[in-house]
């Protein structure tokens, strides 16, 4: 029994070596200690609470907590996550936000759980993210039409994921087209998914010139500068939205194939990922809309969110609705 208890002692030790000193994935130590994940998992936790291993929080790490705290407290969120202002180009800072977001979101994910996907650059990397990091498939339904945009991409070495998508565009060439292809079997299954899966992620996007839906010509800059006449400031699931979270009527609206935002509103769970200062309006126009349970992004974007943000009305907290 000692030499069992010593051996277990030991394995620990070397364990906690190999992830926080030599940054090993838990798949490696996995692979090179010839034990399971879940018991590297595992040896990390009791290494945690026997105080093998002990955690001092920086100054910076103290700030994030703080900008966490706020963001709960002025937005009605349940949850906030904040990761720091990675590099200065953008796909430094979306990289590291999907990164973290995958992360968040798979140490909440049960077996079998469904979680549903939202369209976007960002869901996309989540996604991809977190399709490598999961020991069982992660199966995920899509809120919107745009199938290409929830394969596996060229980064991914192993998908574990099973993909239940809409079968149509994400945007189709007339409103007509839209309400018949919502009556066909193959779409009214994918909806029924959608509204029993147990977490949703969406991305949010700005009016930029950089937005992904503008980047894959879906849109022209043209129909962008027709949507900020009308008052848009972003969008979210593809529904360009006022500074207030109200969608703006348009011809892009009636032809979208996506989850309605007051089915978005309703649902559980629903992880907002996105940063970076040409998405903070968009953003906040989405927490004011109270389409969002949890939100991760990074400390610039969180404290300009809290600057521009105002008081929270505490009775229009998506919690209480």
């Amino acid at each position: 029994m000692e030499q069992a208890d010593e051996y277990e002692h030991h394995l620990m030790i070397k364990t906690t070596w190999y992830y926080y000193m030599e940054n090993y994935t838990q798949q490696n130590i996995s692979h090179l200690l010839g034990i399971s994940r879940a018991r590297v998992i595992h040896l990390l936790e009791k290494a945690r609470q026997t105080g093998i291993i002990q955690f001092s929080i920086r100054q910076e790490g103290d700030r994030r907590m703080q900008l966490e705290r706020a963001m709960i407290s002025r937005f009605g969120l349940q949850d906030a996550f904040v990761v720091p202002a990675e590099g200065d180009t953008l796909e430094n800072l979306n990289a590291s936000i999907a990164r973290a977001a995958a992360m968040y979101i798979a140490s909440r994910l049960d077996d079998n759980c469904f979680l549903n996907m939202g369209y976007g650059d960002t869901p996309s990397r989540v996604l991809n993210h977190l399709a490598t990091m999961v020991e069982k498939p992660v199966n995920v339904v899509s809120l919107t039409g745009g199938v290409n945009y929830y394969l596996p991409k060229g980064f991914s070495r192993t998908f574990n994921a099973r993909l239940y998508l809409l079968p149509a565009p994400l945007l189709l060439s007339s409103p007509q087209m839209v309400e018949a292809l919502q009556q066909e079997p193959s779409v009214q299954e994918i909806k029924q998914m959608v509204k029993f899966s147990r977490m949703s992620v969406v991305g949010v996007g700005g009016m930029s010139d950089e937005a992904t839906i503008i980047q894959n010509g879906i849109l022209s800059k043209t129909d962008f500068t027709v949507l900020s006449m009308q008052g848009a400031v972003g969008d979210i699931l593809s529904h360009f939205i006022d500074r207030d979270g109200n969608p703006v009527g348009s011809d892009v609206e009636q032809r979208l194939m996506s989850t309605p935002l007051e089915d978005l509103r309703k649902m559980e769970n629903v992880i907002g990922v996105a940063g970076g200062e040409r998405k903070v309006d968009a953003i906040l126009a989405v927490l004011r809309g109270k389409y969002l349970d949890a939100l991760v992004t990074d400390e610039t974007t969180a404290a300009a969110l809290l600057e521009r943000g105002g008081e929270q009305d505490p009775g229009t907290s998506k919690l209480k609705q």
